[in-house]
């Protein structure tokens, strides 16, 4: 981290816990920003895995092939 980022995380520090979090909160909805690209590209993806289940291609799996393993984590 520059100079500058560590003197603004020692002061963000000292602000009390609800301010702190509005702060996170603030700075985590600039990062928030979706990327068309990659939303077109998951959009085809998922076209293209629709096409091929209504043509036979590939089979649905079921709920408990698909989330069976996450019970014990």
């Amino acid at each position: 981290m520059t100079q500058e980022t560590l003197e603004l995380a020692s002061l963000a520090a000292k602000l009390p816990p609800s301010e702190r979090l509005q702060l996170v909160e603030t700075i985590l909805a600039t990062l928030d920003k979706p990327d068309p690209e990659i939303a077109a590209a998951w959009a085809r993806e998922a076209e293209d895995r629709l096409a091929a289940y209504r043509r036979g291609e590939i089979q649905s799996v079921g709920e408990g092939d698909v989330f069976g393993d996450l019970g014990g984590r």
